[in-house]
């Protein structure tokens, strides 16, 4: 694709999104930043929240992703709709009820604040961690198909990318979020359906005959019943059901979102739409990962070494001039719902939770908020550059396999919270949130050896939960 062309479109993208910034940031007042002064229709928020659940790691890694596992992810999915249903029915009146901005606030009023320290540091290392994963996909795509034809290094490219983000974000905050996530679910969904298209027109099958095909393909295998696979039905499915709760329910990145609704029953509606939409978006991604390996096949077009990059390979050179558009687009959009949503979930934690920022009436609050929204902007930077040195595997199974070791201990603090009354000696609590993941990641490293052959696969996160709960019922106070 034309490198002068890709940079229309970005340049095209980039400048509506600055656009929609501006707009929002208009008549901002301290909390518009964190809550959006609580005014966001739920329907938008949940049409928003699709494109960033999804993710570039979607967009990219799930089509990719079915030439290995075929639609065993599909299993996990299954989970995440249980997830959602802990969250509307127990998550969301809770965090409503206590007036939350940060829901880590919860672990002060339930244990202390060692443990609401502990939880939000373990938030800010996963999110950064994981926003800056999603955004890697995009600046590789980025960085293929624009900056490597004006020999610009790939570091240049990352911080355009996110210093882009950090203009359109750094004033309106959550406001700004709530609609240009909308604005991105609508690219994401019309980058994949119009993929679905042109290969449906390559191969001369209508919609009907389309679906009978994928179908019938042997790469639509659902169900994996062997017990010692990672890939097996029970493991992914309750994997499923606890990281969406972890992920999703104790993550200030995606709460934030619902918090800005008016209410609890318009936070659950959110809640209840969007997870049949994530569910029906997801079904897309997987029918255009059995279609883009038979295209391949049918065109004698090499299959890439790396699952990842088949997708942005066909979509860029042999899709057509519209469809690379599109799907330059879409990639961008993405990355940008999950990063951009990010990168303000982590100014509020860290303003609400660390600095403890509103409560200071003789500081400049916008001047603090900015820089700590300037320090995290670095923080993925840098993390982008390491990971782009490191990674060797599929992002998709990277991403959630670090939340299965980072976000442990924040389902184990919250459900021995929610399943007991008994307080706990909170100074031990820091120690317990280290000793959690490390125990679990000894156990990951060696399972094939000491448990016969078995594997864990994303239920880590529930050995990783399980320790920190017992760990608190060691720390009970007596009374």
């Amino acid at each position: 694709m034309d490198p002068l062309l890709v940079f229309g479109v970005i340049a095209a993208y980039f400048l509506l999104l600055l656009l929609i910034g501006y707009l929002t940031s208009r008549k901002s007042d301290g909390l518009t930043f964190y809550t959006g002064n609580k005014q966001s229709p739920w329907y938008l928020v949940a049409f928003g929240m699709v494109g960033a659940s999804l993710s570039g790691v979607t967009f990219i890694s799930v089509p990719g992703e079915v030439g290995n596992s075929n639609w065993s992810y599909l299993q996990f999915i299954m989970g995440n709709m249980v997830g959602y249903s802990v969250i509307a029915l127990v998550l969301i009146p809770l965090f409503y009820k206590m007036n939350l901005i940060s829901i880590y606030e919860y672990l002060k009023e339930r244990f202390g604040p060692k443990s609401y320290m502990s939880g939000s540091l373990i938030f800010l290392v996963s999110q950064t961690i994981g926003a800056s994963f999603r955004l890697f996909l995009a600046a590789t795509v980025l960085q293929i198909a624009f900056f490597d034809a004006f020999g610009v290094p790939f570091y240049v490219s990352v911080f355009t990318t996110i210093g882009l983000i950090w203009l359109y974000t750094f004033r309106g905050g959550i406001k700004t979020i709530v609609w240009t996530d909308t604005l991105q679910t609508t690219f994401l969904l019309l980058a994949v359906i119009v993929s679905i298209y042109i290969i449906s027109s390559h191969l001369n099958m209508g919609g009907f005959e389309l679906v009978a095909f994928v179908g019938k393909s042997d790469m639509s295998t659902i169900f994996v019943w062997d017990f010692l696979s990672d890939q097996n039905f029970f493991k992914m499915f309750v994997a499923g059901i606890f990281i969406t709760i972890a992920m999703n329910g104790l993550d200030q990145n995606i709460m934030q979102k619902n918090l800005t609704c008016k209410n609890k029953k318009e936070a659950q509606k959110n809640i209840l739409w969007f997870s049949i939409s994530f569910f029906i978006s997801n079904l897309f991604f997987l029918a255009l990962g059995v279609l883009i390996y038979f295209y391949a096949s049918q065109n004698n077009i090499a299959i890439p070494s790396s699952s990842d990059e088949l997708y942005p390979l066909l979509a860029l050179n042999h899709f057509g001039m519209v469809a690379g558009i599109i799907f330059m687009v879409g990639i961008i959009a993405a990355a940008f719902s999950s990063a951009d949503s990010a990168l303000t979930a982590l100014t509020t934690s860290f303003c609400i939770d660390i600095l403890k920022l509103p409560a200071r009436k003789n500081v400049n609050q916008n001047k603090v908020r900015l820089w700590v929204h300037v320090g995290f902007t670095l923080a993925v930077f840098f993390t982008i550059v390491l990971f782009d040195q490191i990674n060797d595997k599929s992002v998709v199974t990277a991403v959630f396999k670090v939340a299965g070791f980072t976000y442990g201990p924040l389902l184990g603090m919250f459900s021995f919270g929610l399943t007991n009354k008994f307080s706990v000696k909170d100074k031990w609590v820091p120690i317990l949130c280290i000793l959690s993941p490390l125990i679990s990641y000894i156990l990951d490293r060696n399972s094939i050896a000491w448990f016969g052959g078995y594997q864990f696969g994303f239920e880590i996160l529930l050995i990783n939960a399980a320790v920190t709960y017992v760990g608190l019922l060691l720390l009970v106070k007596r009374q």
